[in-house]
């Protein structure tokens, strides 16, 4: 083979992979993607976040149900307000709980969705009332050794 041939060979396989590795990433990064036509929109408001971000996962039960749409700050009750985007396979009622959770140790962290027992479901632009906050790692461990101290403090 002479060498424009080797060459062309090459730039070929080269351009195939990186379509393949582009393809790949695209269809990664559209995994379990809610539209706005399937889908219904919540909000809950919350006093610590810790580190969720936009797009994090809205589970239950393990399932993802939806992503978290936006997150924002309302300056009247100092709170953060967190977007829900859900499927509309999935109703829920209107006393769910609404929780941020970690996965692992140190991983992400999702809303997860405990269902309540009200026959009302959700619907579009509801507010999810009752939530639990972010467990921050940083508080935890400050509570913990202010505790020890005290214990170890002369009265």
């Amino acid at each position: 083979m002479n060498k424009t041939v080797l060459d062309l060979w090459v730039g070929l396989f080269v351009v195939a992979g990186i379509a393949a590795i582009l393809f790949l990433a695209l269809k990664v990064g559209s995994m379990n993607a809610v539209t706005a036509s399937d889908s219904y929109q919540v909000t809950a408001n919350f006093e610590n976040i810790g580190g969720l971000k936009s797009r994090a996962p809205v589970k239950s039960a393990g399932v993802v149900i939806g992503r978290v749409a936006d997150i924002g700050f309302d300056p009247e009750t100092y709170e953060a307000v967190v977007t829900l985007r859900l499927d509309n396979r999935y109703a829920f009622p209107k006393d769910t709980i609404a929780a941020i959770l970690t996965s692992g140790l140190l991983g992400e962290q999702y809303i997860g969705l405990a269902a309540g027992g009200d026959s009302v479901k959700l619907k579009d632009k509801d507010r999810i009332l009752i939530t639990q906050d972010a467990v921050v790692l940083e508080n935890l461990i400050s509570k913990f050794m202010y505790s020890k101290a005290q214990e170890g403090a002369p009265e």
